[in-house]
């Protein structure tokens, strides 16, 4: 039997992942291992990011619904500001900033408008940052992993030809192993980045929902506001 019948005798009969990261050499181990430690924090973001947006719709939903029906506007506004809710942290911006216009004197009530407007304006940007801040790691995920793969599977290409220089033998069936190892590390890159450039996409735009929400609500809050300067 020569070494090529052995070598096709020993070879695996189905893909093994946990085999192919065995016998990869340590920078492409190094590569999968960093990729995979990314997808396992891509999907603790997703998972989380989804919780903790429902649970904050659900916060606004009954602030709102307080607001717009109680008489007592600090005993809401004390009460949900405790609370992460970014409705609450909104209207509290601009009634803070009409009060301090108020009690200067409304010499001007079109400027005292248009500094609680800028003060709205600025508490639902800073809200909308403040929500999109952790989707950051899935947009460089998605655009980065699929180039670290690439990396683990050159690196690996490159070790192969140098396992044919060494053992002076061309035949695929001595390649083939270090290249599968190779391109399995391109396999994981992508394992990693799709999710991450699904979920960004999702994600962001769901942000972008919540922010038009908050201005909607900003805009219900400034017009109070403004009636309450005519009296």
């Amino acid at each position: 039997m020569t070494v090529l019948d052995m070598l096709a005798v020993s070879a695996p009969t189905r893909l093994d992942p946990i085999e192919l990261f065995l016998d990869a050499d340590i920078v492409v181990q190094l590569v999968i291992v960093g990729l995979i430690l990314a997808s396992i924090w891509t999907w603790t973001i997703i998972i989380g990011f989804s919780m903790r947006m429902g649970r904050t719709r659900r916060n606004c939903d009954a602030f709102e619904e307080d607001f717009w029906t109680h008489e007592d506007v600090d005993s809401v506004l004390d009460a949900r500001r405790r609370k992460d809710n970014p409705s609450a942290r909104v209207a509290a911006a601009g009634i803070a900033e009409f009060r301090r216009s108020h009690k200067a004197g409304l010499k001007d009530p079109v400027a005292a408008r248009s500094r609680v407007a800028q003060a709205l304006e600025g508490q639902v940007a800073h809200e909308a940052d403040r929500q999109a801040d952790r989707l950051n790691f899935l947009a460089t995920t998605g655009s980065v992993a699929p180039f670290v793969g690439l990396f683990g599977t050159v690196w690996g290409i490159m070790n192969s030809f140098f396992q044919i220089g060494m053992q002076q033998n061309s035949s695929l069936a001595v390649v083939a192993p270090g290249i599968a190892e190779a391109l399995f590390a391109t396999a994981i890159g992508l394992f990693a980045a799709i999710p991450a450039v699904i979920a960004y996409n999702r994600l962001s735009n769901t942000v972008n929902g919540f922010e038009a929400r908050l201005h909607r609500f900003a805009d219900r809050v400034h017009a109070q506001i403004s009636r309450e300067m005519e009296v």
